[in-house]
């Protein structure tokens, strides 16, 4: 496969097939955790980890798992790295693991990563299936961050307040006052419509920007031809 089409994997999920925004896939989690920015890249950074690995050992193992029970195989590969992202989450960053709340185990039923294991994993390399792990990881992150800024920054007047719990340096109370305190928050961002209407949103914008129209491109004209 050339260098071309190995980047088109690793940008795909981006914008042309991000996992939210165009496949609609990982709703919930997108919708419960994206109440801060930092909650948004936390979930991201591990989705990202259990999308990457998971990918690589089920496309190394594609040839072996039987067709009739490749689903359990799946679910069983994935619910290993999630143990392993938990257990390092609880450990490093408890106020991460507290923010995230059920919705970190819950990334072994993550139709992303179920999904792209069924999809691409399964039938692709394992570069290939390495790079689709990483574009699909790089664009929920990507989504989750985006949301998560809109919702906070409207819904508290803060950004990345919590970051602190993923950069101990930053301290416990980091954050970055975007709204003065003295005018009042729209506190239904961080509600679950608030959620939904950016959602809706941004789905909106993914949609507009990738089946606009192209711009026709001038006709060349030919060497030598007159003027």
């Amino acid at each position: 496969m050339s260098n071309t089409s190995k980047m088109s994997i690793l940008t795909n999920g981006i914008l042309n097939e991000n996992p939210v925004l165009r496949l609609v896939l990982g709703t919930c989690p997108t919708l419960a955790v994206t109440t801060m920015a930092s909650n948004g890249i936390g979930m991201g950074l591990a989705a990202t980890f259990v999308l990457l690995c998971s990918n690589i050992v089920i496309s190394a193992l594609r040839k072996i798992i039987p067709d009739q029970v490749r689903i359990p195989c799946y679910i069983t590969v994935i619910a290993g790295f999630v143990s392993v992202v938990q257990m390092v989450v609880k450990a490093y960053v408890p106020d991460l693991d507290k923010a995230l709340g059920v919705y970190l185990p819950l990334i072994v039923v993550n139709c992303i990563i179920l999904g792209r294991a069924e999809m691409f994993a399964s039938k692709n390399s394992v570069v290939d299936s390495a790079l689709d792990g990483i574009g699909m990881g790089i664009g929920f992150t990507i989504t989750l961050t985006i949301m998560g800024s809109i919702r906070e920054i409207l819904g508290s007047g803060t950004w990345m307040a919590g970051l602190g719990g993923l950069i101990p340096s930053l301290g416990s109370d980091f954050a970055i006052r975007v709204v003065p305190e003295s005018i009042d928050s729209f506190t239904l961002m961080t509600s679950a419509p608030g959620g939904f209407f950016v959602f809706g949103i941004l789905m909106a914008g993914a949609t507009w920007l990738t089946t606009r129209p192209k711009k026709a491109q001038p006709a060349e004209t030919a060497e030598g031809g007159n003027a």
